[in-house]
């Protein structure tokens, strides 16, 4: 799944540790979402979308789509 967290998060001026802070979780689980290797839970990805006031659909998307 490809998502935009990277680019959203360096818009804000936040380094991974300060957005990992924000959500309750690790630095590396931050670090494992940009990159692909991690794909969050529900939870996490509504709490995501709150924080950067988007919806799921305008953070992640399926690998191929579009």
């Amino acid at each position: 799944m490809r998502n935009r967290l990277r680019l959203l998060r360096a818009e804000r001026g936040w380094s991974q540790a300060e957005l990992a802070q924000r959500l309750g979780v690790s630095r590396q689980t931050v670090n494992a979402i940009e990159t692909g290797r991690y794909d969050p839970s529900l939870p996490l990805a509504f709490a995501l979308a709150r924080l950067f006031e988007r919806t799921i659909e305008d953070l992640f998307e399926p690998d191929g789509a579009g």
